[in-house]
């Protein structure tokens, strides 16, 4: 029984039956595949759509290549010409790329049940990870930005201050302004206690000058691959 769960439905010859099969088989894996992206991600629609039927075109080409090696290097060269013409993605959506090509590849080759388990699996563990938050970045992070005049030493004006509101501190930018008259010092810090961000601030104020001070929630980290 596990044999044939895993076995390929193609025949020496493609027919209608089997093709239909396959395609029917890549466009709901695709939509869940779709649907499973849509979960605590942005997204745009073209991206979403590209997810769903992404399975069914590589499954397509797959059939029609067929074994030939002529054909499979210009389906691999028209599939990078792809990655020069398109806007970077981040890792998720990357991955979302990668699990629909394997879809595809899997339902192209007739291993139905290979790509149906698979795509389970990938769901399942994909909501888990988004569920548990896996890897997100504390929310305690910031993102200060002081303004201070340019008599004042940067280097270890704020130290004491630091010290008692953050558990970290790491000095990112330093920018003139104002021609020259005023020192941006931009700061990647984690707080102790959120809820004394104010008294923090209210610190810093008094240190600077009570010039621009901003914190904000840390950007998130680039995903680019």
């Amino acid at each position: 029984m596990t044999d044939k769960i895993f076995s390929s439905i193609l025949e020496s010859t493609l027919t209608t039956k089997s093709f239909l099969i396959c395609a029917a088989t890549s466009v709901i894996l695709g939509f869940l595949l779709s649907i499973t992206h849509l979960y605590k991600n942005r997204s745009t629609k073209s991206f979403s759509l590209t997810v769903a039927l992404l399975p069914l075109i590589v499954q397509v080409i797959i059939m029609l290549v067929n074994g030939n090696l002529g054909t499979g290097i210009a389906v691999a060269g028209a599939f990078s010409l792809v990655r020069f013409r398109s806007v970077p993605g981040n890792a998720r959506e990357i991955l979302s790329i990668f699990m629909a090509m394997s879809v595809g590849l899997a339902t192209g080759v007739g291993h139905i049940g290979v790509a149906i388990i698979f795509t389970i699996i990938l769901i399942l563990m994909n909501l888990l990870y988004c569920q548990l938050n896996f890897g997100e970045t504390k929310k305690n992070n910031r993102e200060l930005k002081i303004v201070i005049p340019e008599s004042l030493n940067y280097t270890d004006a704020f130290e004491d201050i630091f010290d008692e509101y953050t558990h970290n501190c790491k000095l990112k930018l330093v920018k003139t302004t104002n021609m020259g008259s005023l020192y941006k010092l931009v700061y990647l810090v984690t707080l102790k206690d959120k809820n004394n961000e104010k008294e923090f601030i209210d610190k810093l104020r008094t240190r600077n000058g009570n010039l621009e001070i901003s914190c904000n929630y840390s950007p998130t980290i680039n995903e680019e691959l």
